[in-house]
């Protein structure tokens, strides 16, 4: 007899009121078997009296941001495999069973949903140019293994989520999510699926400007916390190269004249010199210990087992029905 999944679908809210009862009630009727939780941060409107009457089990996040309410819910929820799903009806919610097959099938820690537009305004003015160049960023840098990084509906493993040390507060909690997929090495699936514009009367509460910014800067502060050699060893590299430049004048000067006139260069030189190399120092320290913090998390990761894959028992034969 085959295990069957416990699945949490997790539904961070903010002003949802229009569209977070359709979400609801169409993932009830997809998935029966699934525990539904709606996790209201801090709402002026009636979302948390929609997504109750739609049957969801709805907690509260007063810390506001999309990163603490994941936090929150997984530290709070338990369960074998995990939906997340934005609460503003533009995913196709037929999709979900399908993201679930694929994660147990594999089995996969993560399964994302790339978007495919359906309608012109599924993607605000330079969000589709700003997840492009962002996703790539992200691919270049820790690994190719990932499509569509700012996509909100996904399924994540139990053994993802508790060995997830969740450290963002805003949007850009998308982009620690991926990159600890790829830092890990884990079973990374994707799906196609439609990607629509958001119902009549509910507003984005995306700032393209800011919300980029800020996935920007988490970019940078993930590549600088694990990859410190690459991240230190470019400055050093940089500072390096200057240093070079302002002293081949002096030296040229020095070969025909045997003097050093510009002493205060001379000095400028060496000093950018002596910070090329404590940076380059830097990141061979930092390097060795950011290899100890991913045994950690790679250990809290492999003290959860696996989901058995379909057709197979907990100890892992052939199904004998």
């Amino acid at each position: 007899m085959l295990l069957s999944p416990t699945l949490a679908i997790l539904i961070p809210c903010y002003n949802e009121e229009i569209p977070i009862s359709k979400v609801i009630r169409e993932l009830i009727t997809l998935l029966p078997f699934a525990t539904i939780y709606v996790y209201d941060n801090n709402s002026t409107d009636r979302t948390v009296e929609s997504a109750l009457a739609a049957g969801a089990v709805v907690r509260k996040e007063r810390m506001q941001g999309k990163g603490h309410v994941v936090r929150r819910m997984f530290r709070d929820i338990d369960a074998d495999f995990y939906l997340m799903v934005d609460g503003d009806d533009t995913y196709d919610a037929t999709m979900a069973p399908e993201l679930l097959k694929l994660a147990q099938s594999g089995p996969f820690d993560l399964v994302n949903c790339v978007r495919k537009e359906t309608e012109e305004t599924a993607y605000r003015g330079g969000h589709r140019w700003g997840n492009v160049l962002l996703t790539g960023a992200v691919r270049m840098i820790f690994g190719d293994r990932v499509q569509d990084m700012l996509s909100g509906y996904k399924v994540l493993s139990r053994r993802f989520v508790k060995s997830f040390p969740v450290l963002a507060e805003g949007f850009d909690i998308e982009t620690e999510l991926t990159v600890h997929a790829l830092e890990l090495f884990m079973p990374v699936g994707h799906l196609e699926g439609a990607y629509r514009g958001r119902p009549q009367g509910s507003e984005s509460k995306l700032h393209t400007y800011r919300d980029g910014w800020r996935i920007l800067m988490m970019i940078l502060k993930l590549l600088r916390h694990e990859r410190p050699l690459l991240f230190f060893g470019l400055i050093s590299m940089v500072l390096g190269a200057s240093s070079v430049i302002l002293f081949i004048p002096v030296l040229m000067e020095y070969i025909a004249t045997g003097l050093v006139p510009r002493l205060p260069t001379a000095l400028l030189s060496t000093g950018i010199m002596l910070m090329a190399a404590l940076s380059l120092l830097a990141g061979l320290i930092l390097d060795t210990i950011t290899r100890g913090r991913k045994e950690v998390r790679l250990l809290a990761f492999l003290s959860y087992s696996p989901f058995p894959p379909s057709g197979e028992t907990a100890l892992g034969g052939n199904d004998p029905a």
